[in-house]
């Protein structure tokens, strides 16, 4: 049964807020504030709230070394040519550096937003929202047929909402406070704030998904990595509880009575005895034994790499379980041959070409519609078909490049082709060493060598060697 554009609203409203209750689990675990878990009741009330702030916070590195190794430097239309235009508006509206912002969030709560859109009719706008503030529900059937997105932002003490279907929007407005700044506990309360006109033709909110399976919904990175996160901090805080009490030996005194001093009333008569404090003889580091027989006995250290071999193979199974180098997570890199950082890379790099396929088909869909957004739907439809070009996601050092280079260059690979897979190298700098190119052959073609390496320089001469 068809729902209201209202009933629609909140059913969504609804929806995301319970995804965004499990995308606040996983945040809190990326910045590293979560409770210490696994320990005992009787450990809990021993430390009171003395590890309540500390986290061994490996839930951090996990999303960061992917998604630093995701960086999208171009788009190519499906007839190999780069599309200038899509991003030349990439970079307007500063995609280039929020785009990792989105895949950041994607890789954390599962999934990002991207919205297309001309806010004043003129101007096309990208901007990219998190789980908090989006979501897009598809056709019953159909992973890819978007069926409705809903966008929600605050506005001082109101709530705005636009409902996106293919032909229209809808605007809503509600206020989350009454006249005092209390907030409002209404579970509706949205008021129509006017309909707009779908120019798109298409639910222009597209998700970014971090999807690994056919089957089921997005997953968050830190999913895997919270238990042996908690586990992990659980263990800490009893080597630094450990540590405070047993990492020192330990001494006893045997065979005597502990110290103690007179208590003398007025009259200097002996009323009593009391013990004598143990931390000025532990600050003086001096102890009489007058008593025969007395002894000194010692207790020695607690072992406290128990802990550590233990809190080492928590991270080794991170490092496994998530395809992350050991290196970021040990930080222990000694004279390791390029081949073997290469090996060690080996399941990261092949965990982000794939994440850069499921990424990358939603980023085509996003470019689409701002090439539909621009009026241009034949620029729209090769963008559909064509692809997204990645910076390498494998680290090699410019020697490397320059060798493999080489090679290709020895089979008589393009000099094009040759320039596209240099890390970091933009379309407009591969056009401009065309350009450059095509100038030198020109002035070799022409006869203009002082094109190409300069006037050449006057050579004064001898006037002993002068002949008239």
């Amino acid at each position: 049964m068809a729902l209201s554009p209202l009933e629609d609203l909140n059913h969504l409203y609804a929806k995301m807020k319970r995804r965004a209750n499990k995308a606040e689990v996983w945040s809190n675990y990326y910045n590293g504030d979560v409770p210490l878990k696994f320990a005992s009741p009787e450990f809990k009330n021993q430390t009171g709230e003395l590890f309540d702030n500390f986290s061994d916070n490996w839930a951090q590195v996990v999303p960061d070394a992917t998604v630093e190794r995701m960086v999208p430097i171009a788009f190519r239309l499906n007839d190999g040519t780069m599309d200038s235009a899509a991003w030349d508006a990439w970079r307007r509206n500063e995609c280039d550096v929020e785009v990792g912002l989105a895949f950041l969030e994607a890789l954390i709560a599962g999934r990002s937003y991207g919205l297309v859109w001309k806010p004043d009719g003129i101007n096309t706008e990208i901007t990219f929202h998190d789980v908090r503030q989006a979501i897009v529900e598809y056709v019953p059937g159909k992973r890819r047929a978007r069926r409705a997105g809903l966008l929600v932002w605050k506005d001082g003490s109101q709530e705005r909402a636009s409902l996106f279907y293919p032909d229209a929007v809808y605007l809503w407005v509600r206020e989350t406070q009454n006249a005092f700044g209390f907030a409002l506990g209404n579970e509706s309360g949205w008021l129509s704030a006017g309909v707009l006109d779908n120019p798109l033709k298409a639910v222009p909110l597209v998700a970014l998904e971090n999807r690994a399976r056919l089957r089921g919904k997005p997953t968050s990175e830190i999913a895997s990595v919270a238990p042996l996160q908690d586990a992990a901090n659980t263990l800490w805080a009893h080597l630094l509880t450990a540590a405070d009490e047993r990492a020192v030996p330990a001494r006893a005194v045997l065979g005597m009575d502990r110290p103690t001093k007179e208590i003398l009333d007025d009259d200097g008569e002996v009323i009593g005895e009391e013990d004598l404090p143990i931390d000025r003889f532990r600050r003086d580091r001096l102890l009489w034994l007058e008593r025969e027989g007395a002894q000194i006995a010692e207790f020695s250290a607690a072992d406290l790499t128990n802990y550590t071999s233990v809190i080492e193979t928590a991270v080794r199974h991170i490092a496994a379980q998530t395809r992350t180098p050991p290196s970021y997570l040990t930080g222990e890199m000694v004279n390791v041959s390029a081949d073997a950082l290469v090996a060690s890379e080996a399941g990261l790099v092949a965990k982000v070409q794939e994440r850069q396929r499921y990424f990358g088909a939603s980023l085509r869909e996003l470019m689409r519609l701002e090439a539909l957004a621009a009026g241009d739907p034949a620029r729209a439809e090769a963008l559909s078909m064509g692809s997204v070009v990645w910076r390498d996601a494998q680290f090699r050092s410019e020697a490397q490049y320059a060798d493999a280079l080489t090679k290709y260059k020895a089979i008589n690979v393009p000099d094009e082709a040759l320039w596209e897979r240099m890390p970091d190298t933009t379309p407009e700098e591969i056009e401009r060493w065309k350009s450059m190119r095509d100038d030198q052959a020109a002035a070799i073609v022409g006869g203009d060598m002082a094109a190409l390496y300069g006037v050449k320089p006057d050579v004064p001469v001898d006037p002993e060697l002068a002949t008239e």
